[in-house]
């Protein structure tokens, strides 16, 4: 069995499409539909029902989807064994939230294909709590994220790389002298209270009894602080990073404390075939970031 041809099944029932999947991997519709066709004269049964333009498994299909990814998994742990480096090979699986993608990991990517031109990073930007539950599952070899309001498992590795207090944002022709009068006075644009940094600002406004007017609730702190410099409110947000030329025209202010601080860091498997490879990746952001 070519597993070349079992990650095209794969790729089709989590697309739902053949175009969708022959895009994703380079190939054209017809090469997917033949590798189709010759899995399913290998497995003895039909994995595809097709409806159209859309596909979906059949019964058949469904139960071989699970191992079928567990057996991709595997055969990428063999291949990144078969190295014969001092790392594993690649590709690297990584997650990253989007203020970790944009802030962090530019000078960190640079670098890296400076020192390993041939280990390959797949990137997938996401929300903490989905690059969390994508590590215990082994779908991603490791993620930079936020820490979650909870411990982190045993059977992971934990390390600390920013800590970002919250401030107020602002215009940045704004001009603040307390904080607190500002958060009562102006509109408010309030950070997605189901998410971390969300919460820490919540929790902050309710011990001092603030109830700023919302005039917007969203998820992206860069999207947040785009519409704070376009005049349209203030916000809590965490001092997120940056890389390059940062947002001209905001302006970040400290709070009173005592104040809440979101850590933002990288979570992989303790172990796994690829577990140095995410460490190695760690170690450069570390140094990129002067830790350490």
């Amino acid at each position: 069995m070519d597993s070349r041809f079992l990650q095209t099944y794969v790729h089709v029932v989590e697309l739902g499409s053949i175009a969708q999947a022959a895009r994703h991997q380079g190939l054209t519709p017809a090469t997917v539909q033949q590798r189709l066709r010759a899995l399913e004269a290998d497995m003895g049964s039909a994995l595809i029902a097709r409806s159209g333009r859309t596909v979906k498994p059949t019964p058949a299909g469904l139960r071989i989807l699970e191992r079928a990814r567990h057996i991709l998994r595997d055969v990428r742990d063999l291949r990144s064994a078969a190295s014969d480096t001092e790392l594993p090979a690649g590709p690297l699986r990584l997650g990253a939230t989007p203020t970790a993608l944009t802030g962090i990991m530019p000078p960190v990517l640079r670098t890296w294909v400076a020192r390993h031109p041939h280990i390959e990073i797949y990137i997938e930007p996401a929300p903490t709590t989905l690059l969390y539950s994508k590590v215990l599952s082994g779908e991603l070899d490791g993620a930079l994220l936020v820490h979650p309001l909870f411990s982190i498992p045993k059977t992971c590795v934990w390390r600390d790389l920013r800590h970002e207090p919250l401030v107020l944002v602002t215009p940045s022709s704004m001009k603040v002298e307390d904080p607190l009068a500002v958060l009562t006075r102006e509109p408010y644009i309030c950070y997605d209270r189901s998410v971390v940094g969300g919460k820490m600002a919540d929790d902050y406004l309710r011990a001092r009894n603030l109830r700023p007017q919302v005039r917007f609730e969203l998820d992206g702190i860069d999207s947040i602080a785009k519409l704070v410099s376009e005049g349209l409110g203030v916000a809590l947000l965490p001092d997120w990073a940056t890389t390059g030329t940062p947002l001209a025209h905001v302006k970040r202010w400290p709070l009173p404390a005592p104040c809440p601080v979101r850590t933002v860091g990288a979570i992989w498997p303790r172990a796994g075939v690829r577990s140095e490879l995410m460490r190695a990746f760690v170690e450069l952001t570390e140094a990129q970031l002067g830790l350490g």
